[in-house]
């Protein structure tokens, strides 16, 4: 995979389309391209750094502008989530496997938060509030205020969502309708996930599980069934002899929580 990171500090007056293709070597129509999908950044007025989108803007001479070109993921197709509710201060999203929640500086049109920003008519500001992993499908919040935006953010951050998982695991973990709690610390910290059997398929050695998580550590799902010896079937990165052509079989099917907006209960779940 071939990067390309372009800093450029301004010299003097001019067109950012007409600049990078100077000091890259790319062609302005490749250079809009990159733009559109969120690969170039200008320092902003209190020094921090934000996407530029529009070919066109004029930049004042002391700017520092960076692109960042990698045309494996510039060129990749991503697949589309669908919105499954509009809250109006906040959406709900089926964000499937391999898009990602938000971007990087190389990009962000394989994101759900882009996604999201480009759905709305009239276009809304999208703030993301939660992550799923890449590999991870299920329900998702995105907030459209920045009231919305914090209030969210501080449930999720004081474990006021109920966010419930299901997984299919290598192995036989239990019998049907078996509950069990996993309490085994991540990074340090105290992590527990409850999970409840669901069905078992001898043939398959493997066990589908409902899946509750009490804390929301780096990759909690991933690493507690893989630290008990049960893997998430299709996990690229814990666990052996679970790999699966068909991608890692781990969703968010349902988040419930009392909504900071109208104060009523809500539960948003995946259809079907």
């Amino acid at each position: 995979m071939a990067k390309t990171v372009v800093k450029i500090d301004v010299e003097s007056p001019g067109n950012a389309c007409d600049l990078l293709a100077e000091k890259s070597g790319l062609s302005k129509s490749r250079i809009k391209d990159v733009m559109n999908k969120g690969a170039v950044w200008l320092k902003g007025k209190r020094g921090g750094m934000k996407r530029l989108r529009r070919a066109t803007t004029r930049l004042r001479k002391g700017s520092h502008i960076e692109l960042y070109y990698d045309k494996d993921i510039l060129s990749c197709t991503p697949p589309a989530a669908k919105c499954l509710e509009d809250r109006i201060a906040y959406s709900v999203w089926h964000k499937p496997a391999g898009l990602m929640s938000q971007g990087t500086k190389y990009g962000d049109h394989c994101s759900l938060l882009r996604q999201a920003e480009l759905f709305f008519n009239p276009p809304r500001e999208a703030f993301l509030v939660h992550r799923l992993d890449r590999e991870v499908s299920g329900v998702m919040l995105i907030a459209h205020t920045a009231r919305a935006a914090a209030e969210l953010s501080a449930l999720f951050l004081r474990n006021l969502i109920v966010k419930k998982y299901r997984a299919e695991v290598l192995g036989i973990i239990g019998e049907t309708g078996e509950r069990s709690t996993i309490e085994l610390p991540l990074d340090g910290k105290a992590a527990v996930t409850e999970y409840r059997v669901l069905s078992s398929d001898p043939g398959k050695n493997t066990s589908a599980v409902e899946i509750i998580i009490k804390t929301g550590r780096l990759h909690q799902i991933r690493r507690h069934f893989d630290m008990i010896g049960y893997p998430v079937i299709g996990d690229p990165k814990y666990g052996q002899g679970n790999k699966n052509a068909e991608g890692m079989k781990l969703t968010a099917v349902s988040l419930e929580f009392l909504c900071p907006i109208d104060r009523k209960r809500v539960c948003f779940s995946l259809p079907g």
